[in-house]
């Protein structure tokens, strides 16, 4: 009769050993490498975002008396704005930023911060039925170093995303294709957002 060969017990993963897989993780397969471009021509592009006038564009729209393409202003109430990007990454490029020109996070009020949230959170939603997008890049820079071309008056950004929805174009030709005009789709979501 032959006696049954014990399997030897694997030896438990010392704290070391675990800490060694974690970085070997770390290392070899995130974050994932990623090439990139040198662009200091870039500069010139972010400076151009700015106005020539001393007033925040920001500000300026805060200013208006009510919704409108000449704006693009799409909603506001008593702490928000909701504005279209002027040079947005995709159709359907939105901001959303308080009417008090700030430039830090921790300057909002708490009662601003909950509307800015609200409209982040409603204006998704519109984006998805109004324009059928699939996911969004939600976000905000905070300061001129993390990429902010207005830094002195928060605003965080909502970008559509739809699959496949980028493509060479970009690069070979430094220009984003956009399937719509501002002002096609900016009234194909104001009657959305006058609700």
């Amino acid at each position: 009769m032959k006696k049954a060969k014990r399997k030897a017990k694997k030896p438990t993963k010392s704290p070391k050993s675990a800490k060694n897989w974690a970085l070997k993780l770390v290392k070899d397969v995130w974050p994932q490498e990623r090439d990139f471009m040198e662009r200091p021509d870039r500069f010139r592009y972010v400076r151009k975002l700015l106005p020539d006038s001393t007033e925040c564009v920001f500000c300026a729209a805060a200013k208006a008396t009510k919704p409108s393409f000449d704006s693009l202003v799409l909603a506001m109430d008593e702490h928000c704005v909701v504005v279209m990007n002027k040079y947005p990454y995709n159709t359907g490029h939105l901001l959303v930023l308080p009417k008090k020109h700030v430039g830090n996070i921790w300057e909002i009020p708490d009662d601003v911060n909950t509307a800015l949230a609200m409209w982040m959170k409603r204006a998704t939603g519109i984006l998805k039925d109004v324009l059928g997008c699939q996911g969004f890049n939600l976000g905000l820079n905070q300061g001129a170093v993390a990429g902010a071309g207005i830094p002195d008056h928060m605003h965080w950004h909502i970008v559509p995303r739809w699959g496949g929805d980028t493509n060479f174009f970009p690069l070979i030709a430094e220009t984003k294709a956009l399937p719509e005009t501002l002002e096609q789709t900016y009234s194909r979501l104001e009657e959305r957002f006058r609700k």
